[in-house]
Parts: structure tokens; C-alpha cells; sequence
């Protein structure tokens, strides 16, 4: 195998159709080629949620184009193509179902191999492909669907080592928003209306704060919100803020409290760590405050903060194509042109079954 390699990328996993070109050099530098994404934001917001069959019926209509798209961008054809990655799970089953048959069909007429890849080990390793991260660090992954935090100890070895038992993070700034009448997604906008707002207005809880575990909690924190919403109708607009504002500090106390046990453990698990750091990841990553929050926790202990570029950060292909790089790069197998799509797919095949893990089981 050449240790110079090339992969197409495939992402359809919720409501973003993308595409991408990625190279991987003989240092084990990557390079984006070509990078193309789509999203369905107008489609879904007039529901307030992403609606599966729409998300489903879109990605058919576009991703064949995209792919064309993203090839152009790179100057390349599949003649140039060394595999292909698609995103096989965790997900809305019938776009994983899109982007993964198209990924099949791409591989099954080119002769390439495939590889169906976790979405989560999409966003666990894109801070190599932008950073030149060293094996371990810490992952936060913070998104509409999931809140983690996880060991990354190298390619395709994970340990999770916390996760939400309710709601995962970005969904509770989506239910937020639109409790407070604020538009999709709530996260933006929940920002937006909180730099406006007294943050010291509303006393809300913090969820697990003080607990050893590192599992995070976000449904009692949502609760309390629409009790404060309530208590004090009509809301006005600097009322709307004061709560975001306020939500705001919570979560961010919260993880506080929660990241800092985790690089407390990781010092304590690796001692002669020369750069240990965090990485965050998600679409809840962008949001500033949370940002600079885990920042001035990352320099109070010591630990490297890597937050890659908020492309990259929310569902793209070029991490699928990076991380079916590395995995070709560390000599793993491509998959049967037999794999099937996983609406649940836990990074820590090890992990209990709880909701927020990726994985089925009486509690998924």
C-alpha cells in the first residue's frame, strides 16, 4: 500500500449532505482537497427539529452532485481515489442508509475499498488532521445528539469516560430556544439572546456538579428553565435574554466542574504526559462563552486546548475521509461491501448502555 493515500469522504449522518477529498502524506500530514457541505437548515427550521424524512429525501437529491462537487475541487476523478469513507453510524438511519449505498456503489464500480466509518471517530480524530495531535487526549464532543467526554488512545481505541443520562447538551439549547420562542437551531440563538442578558438573574441548577462520575445531566437544568419562563409571563425580550444569559452560566459552570475532574483523571492515568490536552468537538463547540470557559480551565491545569475551526467542528466530510485515512494508515481492515448502516454505534464498544452512549440496550 502507498504511504502516500487518497480517500473520498461521504457524510450524511442527520441533516448536513457532504462531500469531501482528503490526502494523506507519507509524514501523515493531511490535506483537504476538496470540501463541500450542504445544509438542510431551511428545510427543517420551520419545524424546529430535523425531521428524518426530509433530512432522508434530501441527501438523495444532493449528494450525487456534491461528490461531483468535491472531486472538481480537488481536480481529481475516482481514477485517483485510493478508497472511499462513508459514515455508517450513529445517525438517522435513513440518511446513513443514503450516504452509505452510495459509498457502496462508489467502491463496488471503481474496485476501491470502502470504509464505514463512526461519526464520532470522525469528530475524535480531526484534531490530528488540523493540530498533529499526539495519542491520548481527551475528547469533548458536545452536539445536538451527543455529550461525551472520551479517551482517544489511538485509532480505533476509545474509552469513554462520560456521558449524558438525559438530554444531550445541544439539545437542551434547542428545547431552551424554543421555549422561549427563539428560532432553529437554538444554540446560535440562544447565544445571540444571552449577550444582551444578566446572567445573575436567575439561579438555575448544575446538574452532578460535586459528583465524582464524569456523566453529564442537562434534563433538570431544561425543566428549570421553563419553570422560570413560566413563573414570570408575559416574557418580555430582555426577560428571554436574562434566561438564556443565565442557562448560559450553568452549562458553563457544569463543565467546568465535570472537564475538570476528567483532566484531573487523565493526569493522574498518565503522568508523563509531556502536552496532554483536551479537544472539543460538536456544533455546541462554537458557542464563545462555552469556548472560553474550557479554555481558562485547559490553562489553570496545564492542558493543551485544541477547538479546530467550527467546519470542522459540526458534520463535514472531511473528518469521515481523515478517519478512514488513519485507519488505512495503522493497517486496519476496509469493511465487506455487506456492512450495514447502525442508528447506534458506541465509540466504547465496552461502555454500559445508556442513553447518550451510541449503543442499544434496555436504557439506549
Amino acid at each position: 500500500m502507498s504511504s502516500h493515500l487518497t480517500i473520498l469522504g461521504i457524510e450524511t449522518s442527520c441533516d448536513e449532505t457532504a462531500a469531501a477529498v482528503v490526502v494523506r502524506d507519507e509524514a501523515g500530514q493531511g490535506t483537504i482537497l476538496g470540501d463541500v457541505v450542504l445544509s438542510q437548515l431551511d428545510e427543517h427550521s420551520a419545524y424546529g427539529g430535523v425531521v428524518p424524512e426530509i433530512a432522508a429525501r434530501a441527501h438523495v437529491e444532493a449528494l450525487d452532485d456534491l461528490i461531483l462537487q468535491a472531486l472538481a475541487k480537488a481536480n481529481m476523478t475516482l481514477a485517483d481515489i485510493d478508497a472511499i469513507a462513508a459514515t455508517s453510524g450513529p445517525g438517522l438511519i435513513g440518511g446513513l442508509i443514503v450516504g452509505l449505498m452510495t459509498g457502496k456503489a462508489i467502491a463496488r464500480a471503481t474496485a476501491k475499498p470502502l470504509y464505514a466509518v463512526n461519526h464520532l471517530e470522525g469528530h475524535a480524530l480531526t484534531a490530528r488532521l488540523t493540530d498533529k495531535l499526539d495519542f491520548p487526549y481527551l475528547m469533548l464532543l458536545v452536539s445536538g445528539g451527543h455529550t461525551q467526554l472520551v479517551l482517544v488512545r489511538g485509532v480505533g481505541e476509545y474509552e469513554r469516560w462520560g456521558t449524558t443520562i438525559d438530554d444531550a447538551l445541544g439539545e437542551a439549547f434547542d428545547k431552551t430556544a424554543k421555549l422561549l420562542g427563539l428560532p432553529y437551531p437554538g444554540g446560535p440563538a440562544v447565544e445571540r439572546a444571552a449577550a444582551s442578558g444578566n446572567a445573575d438573574r436567575f439561579t438555575f441548577p448544575r446538574p452532578l456538579v460535586g459528583e465524582k462520575r464524569l456523566d453529564f445531566s442537562f434534563s433538570g437544568l431544561k425543566t428549570a428553565v421553563r419553570q422560570a419562563a413560566q413563573s414570570i409571563e408575559p416574557v418580555s425580550e430582555q426577560d428571554v435574554a436574562d434566561i438564556c444569559a443565565s442557562f448560559q452560566k450553568a452549562v458553563s459552570r457544569t463543565l467546568q466542574d465535570r472537564i475538570g475532574r476528567g483532566l484531573e483523571r487523565f493526569r493522574q492515568e498518565f503522568p508523563d504526559a509531556s502536552q496532554p490536552a483536551l479537544v472539543v468537538a460538536g456544533g455546541v463547540a462554537a458557542n464563545k462563552v462555552l469556548r472560553a470557559t474550557l479554555q481558562e480551565l485547559c490553562d489553570r491545569n496545564r492542558f493543551r486546548f485544541v477547538a479546530p475551526p467550527l467546519a470542522l467542528c459540526t458534520d463535514n466530510a472531511a473528518m469521515i475521509a481523515w478517519a478512514g485515512l488513519e485507519r488505512m494508515a495503522a493497517g486496519l481492515a476496509a469493511d465487506e461491501l455487506s456492512v450495514s448502516p447502525r442508528s447506534r454505534w458506541p465509540l466504547d464498544a465496552d461502555a454500559a448502555a445508556i442513553l447518550g452512549s451510541g449503543k442499544r440496550g434496555a436504557k439506549a
